[in-house]
């Protein structure tokens, strides 16, 4: 019998290991999305550099798609991992402010939940390559919870 989203969710939890999350979002997989541990317990996303990520190969710089895709599911991940939530959000809608070119290379991001109501939650995420200061993009995405 497959496993159901609930049981990866909670066998995250028990591990305290968000990739097993990030292996159940399809399009995370897809990309090679990954987690890094902080010393602080919480996690950084890494959108590992690949060729097929790059947009316009002029400059070279990421696909926009590409990065805005990265910032909602670290928004996604960031939202279960830090509420207790039993089903997947599903996304109200996502703003995401292009910043800079996102060079071939590694991005990371990170998230922080800045709202949540009984139905309603609000995620604030940035990506970053070389300098946290220095963001490529950020977003804010509105999740539905029920």
């Amino acid at each position: 019998m497959a496993a159901t989203f609930l049981d990866i969710l909670n066998k995250a939890r028990a591990a305290r290991d968000p990739r097993l999350v990030l292996d159940a979002i399809p399009y995370a997989r897809f990309l090679g999305m990954d987690v890094r541990e902080t010393d602080d317990g919480g996690f950084l996303s890494v959108l590992p550099f690949d060729d097929m990520l790059i947009g316009n190969p002029m400059l070279p710089a990421i696909h926009g798609g590409v990065t805005g895709a990265f910032l909602e599911n670290t928004a996604i991940v960031t939202l279960l991992w830090e509420r207790d939530i039993t089903t997947m959000p599903k996304t109200i809608n996502i703003t995401v402010e292009y910043l800079r070119s996102g060079r071939p290379r590694d991005t990371f991001a990170a998230g922080s939940l800045t709202r949540q109501g009984r139905r309603v939650a609000t995620v604030r995420t940035e990506a970053w390559q070389d300098d946290p200061a220095q963001p490529i993009a950020v977003a804010t995405a509105h999740f539905l919870l029920a």
